[in-house]
């Protein structure tokens, strides 16, 4: 698959998610196969006030591989203006547009989603950043606002006319959220109207729903959002497979004791140590899901400060588990049995 200059031959991206596709998640995602990444969505107010907060998200490692840009806002000079900005910082491949976003706080500003209805003035940002960069531009969108407003058709063709070079479509409305599945035959049609690449988005977690949304919509890629979320193997194990037709084994507990630290270790790298190891409680929820003494282990790491704390939760329940039985007089075993958590 080819965006733009740039060629992906196992075309299985990194949805933007905020508050998880930062640098060192995308530094796993990497890592594990992802050839293309897309960071958490930056609003371009903020970068033309050069905010600090968010002048920090426009930051990487090469270590990351490629990756895209996600920028929100709904007026075009400022929008032209922030990319313009992002493409002369030289550390991204790609600009993309956010019009999915179903946030209220993004949308009561007639950003994100709120452009599923204002198909003129979405026109005027998709044809001003195309005029501002010279990166190849891609936009994410949902299927429209609700069902009687289905817009991603002709917005889809709007954004080919208006020099888009792919877009990837969330099988969902705003008015949906994340409820329900998504609609994979509705992807098919926004396929079906345009020559530029289409990437499907929306409840890929399995080889199996890669099989088959391929199959369905006729895509040219897939973006996982969710279904990464404490699973960076799902890029290793999607890519093999669609190299392949194989499907590679989960991974052992052993693995995921490695990741978690890996990932709280980068975490305070680029972070420090409060916020590094804070962050990464909601990422240990994820890691831990489906596993036996998950409840326990989650429950743990919500009340760790330090990469210690972390250690000894991961010796305890992921390298250890066998002797769980035997832990009773351990800190970890004792908060999660008074709160009831110990499964």
């Amino acid at each position: 698959m080819k965006i733009g200059n740039l060629d992906f031959p196992v075309p299985v991206f990194l949805a933007p998610m905020a508050g998880v596709t930062d640098t060192p998640y995308r530094i796993l995602a990497h890592e594990m196969g992802c050839p293309l990444s897309f960071a958490e969505m930056v609003s371009a107010l903020g970068i033309n006030f050069r905010n600090n907060k968010t002048l920090e998200m426009l930051k990487a490692v090469p270590e990351e591989g490629p990756i895209a840009l996600q920028l929100f806002g709904c007026q075009p000079e400022s929008v032209a203006r922030a990319a313009e900005y992002v493409e002369n910082l030289g550390l991204f491949a790609i600009i993309d547009f956010n019009m999915g976003c179903p946030a209220p706080k993004v949308v009561k500003n007639g950003s994100g989603s709120a452009l599923l209805k204002d198909l003129p003035r979405a026109e005027a940002v998709l044809k001003a950043i195309r005029k501002a960069t010279k990166l190849p531009v891609t936009v994410k969108m949902r299927l429209g606002w609700d069902k009687d407003r289905t817009t991603a058709q002709e917005l889809a063709r709007m954004a080919e006319a208006a020099g888009v070079d792919a877009i990837a479509v969330h099988g969902r409305t705003r008015e949906e959220y994340y409820s329900g599945h998504a609609d994979w035959e509705a992807i098919a049609k926004v396929k079906q109207s345009v020559r530029i690449p289409v990437i499907a988005n929306g409840d890929v977690r399995t080889c199996g729903d890669l099989k088959r949304i391929m199959e369905i919509t006729g895509a040219d890629g897939v973006m996982i959002g969710r279904g990464a979320q404490g699973n960076p193997w799902i890029f290793s194990r999607l890519s093999h497979y669609y190299r392949t037709g194989e499907e590679l084994p989960p991974p052992t507990l052993t693995q995921r004791a490695h990741i978690v630290l890996r990932h709280l270790d980068m975490l305070i790298r680029f972070k420090g140590d409060y916020i590094g190891t804070r962050e990464m409680r909601k990422h240990a929820t994820w890691y831990t899901r489906g596993i036996p003494g998950g409840a326990m282990m989650r429950n743990a790491f919500n009340n760790a400060c330090t990469r210690e704390e972390f250690s000894a939760i991961v010796d305890e329940v992921l390298l250890h588990p066998c002797n769980m039985a035997d832990k009773a007089g351990s800190s970890v075993y004792e908060k999660a049995l008074l709160n009831g958590d110990l499964i």
